[in-house]
């Protein structure tokens, strides 16, 4: 019977795991979590209503969706997408809603749906809970006098030589910590500190850097909006990094689907930059020529009006006394008296209103990372090691990461069924 070895009981390893199950039960799978329950990060993802999938409607290009990954992506979508995924777990008895965001939630908005959903499917699965991973080696690692390397529950090392050394097949195997396996499925997460369990098996790893977070802006005026909301465009000034939709002003800062986008695109960038940076935010989104004729119309049709009593595009009244203030204006100036110089500092304001970003909060109770096992090492259609065979990864241990809505769950179905159904297969 063969031996599978997953590590790290998160999305994709759980995923990989129920696939194996469906798809040869008679397969013993091994599955190495060292945290103390299997799904953790599934079971708050969402404020706990768990966003597994996205209708990916709207998205015109997969970059748009995977700043990394995407062509990647694009192929193993056709093994798995985001049809397969509604269906996977509607079947698993998981009744599932599209919101109008295009975002999937289970209809019951509880993301234990979903963890219990994969642990049924996972029956027959051993579960080693608590149990980290130290070392994984391959049979040209094992010492010339058929030692192997054994690693005890305290950390410790021994070598192990003679009789007890000599397991048949070894050279077929790969070694989990001195237990041999036919196969071993990396699903370690973001891994911030690389995989020392690795070192040795000369892979190629991309550092990893944090991606979807808030960002922290000490402008005590735009900080008095909290809690506003504000359909926009946000961009980085000097690069091509830019990002449109919902912007929620905080008491830190800036959050919302368009900051957690432009987080996305610009994480490396704003990690070499020590996430200070300039932010630009378009408070209509709008061009400056479409801008300036909403202001004109506006003016023309209020000339006796104050600006500060007659918001435009449906800026809320809070929001537009604040940009007034910045464009330089007086709070009690009327249309007919802003003039051209006026016009012109109020459309500025309006679409290159600047801030400083001035550090980065974590995004509720996720975390997500850019970087980790470099693509060029796998094999494209089965995720498998070019070097070393039998050797899988799969989640976001890869060098893929997504914007926020989804996505990134939707990368750990498709990759985790990438793999089981090429390990199957064999």
């Amino acid at each position: 019977m063969k031996r599978i070895a997953v590590i790290g009981a998160g999305a994709a390893g759980c995923f990989c795991t129920a696939e194996l199950r469906r798809l040869r039960p008679e397969l013993r799978v091994d599955v190495y979590e060292s945290g103390h329950k299997p799904l953790a990060k599934v079971a708050i993802t969402g404020g706990g209503r768990c966003n597994l999938t996205n209708s990916f409607e709207g998205i015109r290009s997969l970059a748009e969706a995977y700043p990394r990954g995407e062509r990647l992506m694009k192929r193993l979508l056709k093994q798995f997408s985001q049809e397969d995924t509604w269906r996977w777990f509607e079947s698993a008895g998981v009744p599932l809603v599209l919101q109008e965001d295009h975002c999937v939630f289970p209809r019951s908005q509880d993301a234990m749906d979903i963890v219990h959903a994969l642990l049924r499917r996972m029956e027959g699965a051993n579960l080693l809970l608590r149990t980290p991973v130290h070392r994984i080696e391959t049979p040209d690692q094992v010492g010339g006098d058929g030692s192997i390397t054994k690693v005890g529950g305290d950390g410790s090392i021994t070598k192990v030589g003679g009789d007890e050394a000599l397991i048949p097949g070894l050279t077929r195997n790969l070694l989990v910590d001195g237990t041999p396996y036919d196969a071993v499925v990396m699903t370690t997460g973001g891994a911030p500190k690389g995989l020392p369990m690795l070192d040795g098996l000369d892979l190629e790893w991309v550092p990893t850097v944090p991606s979807l977070f808030t960002f922290t802006i000490r402008d005590e005026g735009l900080r008095s909006l909290m809690g506003l909301v504000v359909d926009a465009s946000v961009s980085i000034p000097g690069t091509a990094f830019k990002a449109d939709g919902p912007l929620l002003i905080t008491d830190w800062g800036l959050s919302g689907p368009a900051v957690l986008k432009l987080s996305s695109y610009a994480a490396r960038h704003l990690h070499e930059a020590g996430y200070q940076a300039p932010l630009s935010v378009n408070w209509l989104g709008l061009n400056e020529a479409e801008t300036r004729e909403i202001l004109q119309e506006t003016a023309a049709g209020n000339p006796r009006k104050q600006v500060s009593n007659t918001p435009v595009a449906g800026l809320q009244a809070r929001l537009w006394n604040h940009l007034i203030a910045k464009a330089g204006l007086r709070a009690d100036i009327r249309w007919a008296e802003l003039g051209s110089k006026g016009l012109n500092r109020l459309v500025s304001t309006l679409t290159q209103d600047t801030y400083a970003i001035a550090g980065k909060t974590k995004f509720r109770e996720e975390f997500v990372t850019c970087g980790g096992v470099a693509l060029g090492n796998l094999d494209p259609a089965t995720l498998e090691s070019k070097r070393h065979p039998g050797l899988y990864f799969a989640g976001e241990v890869l060098d893929i990461d997504a914007i926020t809505g989804g996505f990134n769950l939707q990368a750990a179905w498709t990759t985790g069924a990438a793999v089981a159904r090429s390990i199957a297969a064999k």
